[in-house]
Formats: structure tokens, C-alpha cells, sequence
């Protein structure tokens, strides 16, 4: 891949939306210093949102330690604000890295954090092979936005402080 003028990687669907600049069209409800914090657009439960270092790279251990503290505290942000808009039951928080992990963008790892409620499993995706998810994802960005944004106020404008 080439780089793009903006900085990323040219065909990077992740950089694409970073450069972009368009935060809302683009699902982008965070930014921060070495990462940001987007919607997926084809979430598996509401909620489900990528933590994505702006740089890109496959694979976490070639991020900077500073990189990678700024996208954990990302990480922890999200989850702080998921708790705060939708009281899930739980998280599963991880990366998929290669296609044999089941990465659906290989080049530009991101963090997965999915909200999880008891019994939110069905039988929709099995026999009639779709998922239901109760809210639009506009509804989503602005909640998340807005949870962020009382988070780091609450926090002195610092998402590491507890």
C-alpha cells in the first residue's frame, strides 16, 4: 500500500475515515493524541465500537509504549462510557489479528469492544441469518460523543485519570 497525503495508508478503509475529518459520517466518536474510537458499522451488538491507533500498523507489539497506553486508555474510555449509555452486563474486549483470527481488516489493528447483556443471543442470526440491533447508529455516535465528553470533563480533560 502507498501512503495517502493525510498520513495513512492509501486503500485503508480505518485511515480513509481518520484523514477524513468528517467525524459523525465517519463514526468517529473520540479522538486522542495516537488513537481514536469509532462505531462499527456492522456491529455485533449495540454498542460495539473499534479502538484504532492512528497509526497504521497489523499488529500491537509495533506500536510505541506511548502508543499503546493511549490506546488503552482509549479502550477504557469506551468502556467507561458503553457503562455509562447502556449498563451491559459485561465486555468482550479484544483484537482479531490475520485473516485466520478472523480480521476483517487486516492491515490496521483495532481494539473490539462489544457490549454484552445476559441472553442477548437469539435465534435471529442462526435461521434467518440477521442481526438485530435496537437503535440507529446516529443515536449511538451522539450518546457515545456525549458520555466522552462528560467523562474527560469529570476527569480534568484527562481520559487516564480514574
Amino acid at each position: 500500500m502507498r501512503r495517502s497525503p493525510a498520513g495513512g495508508q492509501e486503500g485503508c478503509i480505518l485511515c480513509g475515515k481518520y484523514a477524513a475529518g468528517e467525524d459523525e459520517q465517519s463514526l468517529i466518536v473520540y479522538r486522542s493524541q495516537h488513537s481514536f474510537i469509532m462505531l462499527n458499522l456492522y456491529p455485533y451488538n449495540n454498542g460495539h465500537v473499534m479502538v484504532v491507533p492512528t497509526r497504521h500498523v497489523a499488529s500491537p507489539e509495533l506500536l510505541s509504549e506511548e502508543e499503546l497506553l493511549d490506546l488503552m486508555r482509549a479502550t477504557n474510555l469506551s468502556i467507561a462510557a458503553l457503562r455509562r449509555i447502556a449498563s451491559p452486563d459485561g465486555f468482550n474486549v479484544g483484537y482479531n489479528l490475520g485473516r485466520a483470527a478472523g480480521a476483517g481488516i487486516e492491515e490496521h489493528m483495532h481494539v473490539h469492544v462489544v457490549p454484552r447483556w445476559q441472553g442477548d443471543t437469539n435465534f435471529m442470526p442462526i435461521l434467518a441469518q440477521t442481526r438485530v440491533i435496537p437503535e440507529l447508529l446516529p443515536q449511538t455516535w451522539r450518546a457515545m460523543r456525549s458520555a466522552i465528553h462528560d467523562l474527560i470533563a469529570f476527569q480534568g480533560g484527562s481520559p487516564s485519570r480514574g
